[in-house]
């Protein structure tokens, strides 16, 4: 590979500039903030407004939500509690999630709630942390009698209505059966949200409490929680779902006002975070170190290696790897990494310009976020369209495209 500290080169800098510029001049992208690193070289573009109608231009201290690329980070909290021994991987979690106990799960994924069979066995901590715990946004399940009462009972975000309170959410989820035993398939987003409860139980603090006290203040993570301060909403730019049909851009939420103005009543890591691009290269550089910050230890190495490796067996990532394959179409060709560690994809396969090992993941609100060990590289996209449309997964796709383009030796 050469030496890791070489950076880019120019030439492929340039490129990777005029490539992100071409996508906002189109007008399908108000604007963005790139930040990419690579041992001790970090090149940052900052690109187009903070409105689709114009308005203050992107900063590179412009604050994000983060949507799914919460995942990777808020993960973090839980391998402290594995580190300090205060979790283990097998431990059953009905000793703090007694509303998980004694499950049913169902039959068949369109039988009726009451169509069910006994869980063979409990629900583990690793369940939870590989998201195979038998419950999630089953996007091929829509319509199915589990996923209307998923979706009836608030238990996930960016409905009109907003997510109830742990306590509240986590006794809504225990009327459910599960949707597969557990540990047998992977399974998208629930599973973390619950981590988000589990971590709170365990440690006696609130969920954001415990992730400032151990990850975001020793990292220097100051912009990074679960919603702006008043004082700093108008470097929040609005957030757009455009109309997939037409292409009108519909605001989906407002800063001033809005669903992040204010502490939520559920701290989720499954999407609630927000956050910057100097915040997120300090915790993906902290995984590329080993868990290393500075001379500060925040994870162990083996924590970080468990976090960034694929967990899963080739029979819980089937769904997984099928779902992406076989949809394409509507995913405009995202999550096709092959396998899963904890809280984030892994690529155990070469399908595209990023190598095996790469790790990190994307957000429905135009963020995409990885580190690759392999390169000693970090690459940070961050705009705020959602993926109603296929513009924004259009400029992560090249985005990293180019960006493997400008690695100089």
């Amino acid at each position: 590979m050469g030496q890791s500290n070489s950076g880019f080169s120019a030439t492929g800098l340039r490129r990777l500039h005029d490539v992100l510029a071409r996508h906002v001049e189109s007008g399908k992208i108000p604007g963005l903030v790139a930040l990419v690193s690579r041992g001790d070289e970090t090149h940052v573009e900052t690109i187009g407004t903070m409105r689709h109608d114009g308005g203050a231009p992107m900063r590179r201290d412009t604050i994000f939500r983060m949507a799914s690329t919460s995942k990777p980070v808020a993960m973090a909290a839980a391998m402290v509690l594995l580190d300090e021994c205060r979790l283990r991987l097998d431990d059953p979690v009905q000793e703090w999630l007694p509303e998980l106990a004694d499950r049913q799960v169902l039959k068949r994924i369109d039988s009726p709630l009451d169509d069910t069979v006994p869980a063979r066995r409990p629900i583990t901590v690793r369940d939870l942390l590989t998201s195979t715990f038998g419950l999630g946004m089953d996007f091929t399940s829509l319509g199915t009698p589990i996923m209307n009462a998923v979706f009836e009972q608030g238990l996930t975000p960016n409905l009109p209505e907003p997510m109830p309170g742990p306590d509240e959410w986590m006794r809504r989820l225990g009327t459910l059966p599960l949707m597969y035993q557990p540990g047998e398939r992977w399974q998208y987003q629930i599973s973390h949200d619950v981590i988000s409860v589990l971590v709170a139980r365990v440690t006696g603090q609130s969920f954001e409490a415990f992730l400032r006290e151990r990850i975001f203040g020793p990292l220097g993570m100051k912009d990074t929680g679960f919603h702006v301060p008043a004082d700093q909403i108008d470097r929040l730019p609005t957030l757009y779902a455009p109309d997939p049909q037409s292409g009108e851009f519909l605001v989906w939420d407002e800063a001033k006002g809005g669903r992040w103005s204010e502490p939520p009543a559920f701290q989720g890591s499954g999407g609630g975070l927000v956050s910057t691009a100097d915040d997120y290269h300090a915790y993906f550089r902290m995984l590329l170190n080993g868990g290393m910050h500075g001379g500060q230890r925040i994870l162990s190495r083996p924590a970080v290696e468990l976090m960034t490796t694929n967990r899963l067996t080739p029979e819980q990532n089937a769904a997984r790897s099928a779902l992406a394959r076989d949809s394409v179409h509507i995913s405009f060709g995202q999550g096709q990494h092959g396998g899963w560690g904890f809280g984030m994809a892994v690529r155990t396969y070469r399908g595209d310009y990023a190598p095996i090992g790469q790790f990190g993941w994307d957000g429905g609100s135009g963020t995409s976020t990885y580190a690759d060990p392999a390169n000693q590289l970090t690459g940070i996209l961050l705009t705020q369209v959602g993926a109603s449309v296929p513009n924004p997964v259009q400029l992560m796709h090249d985005f990293w495209t180019t960006l493997y383009q400008a690695i100089d030796s």
